[in-house]
C-alpha cells in the first residue's frame, strides 16, 4: 500500500523548497556545562543569534503521519519539554503524512544540511523505507543523520468496550478458528510495529499469516475505528490507548511487554500463556550532511530534555521507557533493525505487504 501511494507524493516533498538553515553550534561539553549552570535552561549559541539568546531557536520536528499517533504524541511531548528547559524554547511540530512515513523521509532528504529539522521516527520509519517498491526510500533512511533514539514501547492488544470478548483466549480461539473473518486494525504501515506484532501473534497461535486480515488506519484514525466496531481487535501502543482504556472506551487485553506494565491494566502476554514479548521504539533524525557542530546542538538539547523531571513523568505517564542512544551506537541500532525488518520481508512471502 506504501509503495502504491508513495511515487506521486515523495517526488512532491523532494521538490518541497528547504526550510531555515541550523547555525553554528557549540560544544556538547559546553552545552551541557551551560545548562547545568543554567539550572536547566540550556543556552545554545547559533551563529546568527545574539549571545543573550537562549536555547535552540527556530527547531523544527516533522511527524510523519498524522496527529494522536505515537509519533505525533511523542513529538509534541519533546517539544514542550525542550521549550520548558530552554534547550529549545520555540520548537513547532508539523505534520507531513503520507506513504507510511515516506513522503516525510523524503523531505528531509531534500533538506540535506538543516540542522534546524528532526524527524520523528520509528520501527515502523524503517518499515515502510524497506517495504517502498520503488527503491527511493531506503537510500534516504540511510543517508539521514542519526541524533538520538529516544524510548521504547510495548504494544497492546485492544477491543472495543463492547466487544463480546473480555479475555484475550476468547478471542484468540476464534481468531485461530476463522481468521478470514476477522479483521484486525493497526496504525503502522505493512512492516511496521504494529503488523510485525501481529504477524509474531498469528505464528504463536498457529494462523497462517496470509490469512491475517490487517487494516492500517493512519495515526489517530484507529481508535474510532476500534469504537465503531469496524476492526474485531487491534494492535496499538501503550502510549496511544491508555487514556480510552482508563476511561473505559477501550478494552486491553494484553500487554506484549516482559512484565506488567504499572500503570497499564492488562496483563502481559507471558502471564496468558503465550512467551512472546515485543517492543517498538521511537528516535530523531536530521537531514544529511549536517555538520558535526551542528549534530552536537542537537544531541545536546534532546540530552538536556531527556534528563529532566517533566521527560521522566513523560515516559511513566505513557508507558515508554527510556532507550537514550546516540551516535555510533544508535547508527548501528538503525543498521541492524533495516536488517531485521529485510529478513522479515523477504520471509513473508509478500504476507506483510497486504
Amino acid at each position: 500500500m506504501a509503495a502504491r501511494e508513495g511515487g506521486r507524493a515523495m517526488e512532491a516533498a523532494a521538490r518541497t523548497p528547504s526550510g531555515p538553515r541550523a547555525g553554528r553550534g557549540v560544544s556538547r561539553r559546553t552545552l551541557l556545562t551551560s545548562a547545568v549552570a543554567g539550572g536547566g535552561a540550556l543556552a545554545l549559541l547559533a551563529a546568527g543569534l545574539r549571545s543573550d539568546d537562549r536555547g535552540l531557536r527556530g527547531l523544527r520536528l516533522m511527524v510523519p503521519n498524522t496527529a494522536g499517533s505515537g509519533y505525533d504524541i511523542t513529538a509534541r511531548t519533546l517539544a514542550e519539554v525542550l521549550a520548558e528547559t530552554g534547550a529549545a524554547p520555540d520548537v513547532q511540530v508539523f505534520n507531513l503524512p503520507g506513504a507510511g512515513g515516506t513522503v516525510a523521509l523524503a523531505r528531509l532528504f531534500n533538506e540535506a544540511g538543516n540542522g534546524l529539522l528532526g524527524l520523528m521516527m520509528g520501527l515502523g520509519t524503517v518499515g515502510a523505507a524497506y517495504a517502498d517498491g520503488s527503491g527511493q526510500a531506503r537510500p534516504w533512511l540511510a543517508a539521514a543523520t542519526p541524533v538520538a533514539r529516544l524510548v521504547e514501547e510495548p504494544e497492546v492488544v485492544v477491543v472495543s468496550a463492547d466487544s463480546p470478548y473480555a479475555e484475550l483466549s476468547e478471542l484468540l480461539e476464534s481468531w485461530a478458528a476463522a481468521p478470514a473473518t476477522m479483521r484486525v486494525g493497526g496504525s503502522s504501515t505493512p512492516a511496521g510495529p504494529d503488523q510485525l506484532m501481529l504477524m509474531r501473534l498469528a505464528d504463536a497461535v498457529g494462523v497462517p499469516r496470509g490469512r491475517v486480515d490487517y487494516v492500517n488506519y493512519d495515526g489517530g484514525e484507529l481508535l474510532p475505528a476500534i469504537r465503531r466496531s469496524e476492526v474485531a481487535f487491534a494492535i496499538s501502543g501503550v502510549g496511544e490507548t491508555l487514556a480510552q482504556v482508563q476511561a473505559g472506551e477501550l478494552r486491553a487485553l494484553a500487554v506484549t511487554s516482559g512484565r506488567p506494565l504499572p500503570h497499564y491494566p492488562a496483563p502481559t502476554l507471558r502471564q496468558q500463556g503465550l512467551d512472546l514479548v515485543f517492543t517498538n521504539w521511537r528516535g530523531l533524525l536530521a537531514p544529511p550532511g549536517v555538520d558535526a557542530r551542528r549534530r552536537e546542538a542537537l544531541r545536546a538539547a534532546v540530552e538536556v530534555a531527556r534528563g529532566s523531571a517533566r521527560w521522566r513523568r513523560a515516559l511513566e505517564r505513557n508507558g515508554w521507557t527510556d532507550a537514550f542512544a546516540t551516535g555510533q551506537e544508535f547508527a548501528d541500532f538503525l543498521r541492524d533493525q533495516g536488517e531485521r525488518v529485510d529478513a522479515t520481508l523477504r520471509g513473508s512471502g509478500g504476507a506483510l505487504l497486504g
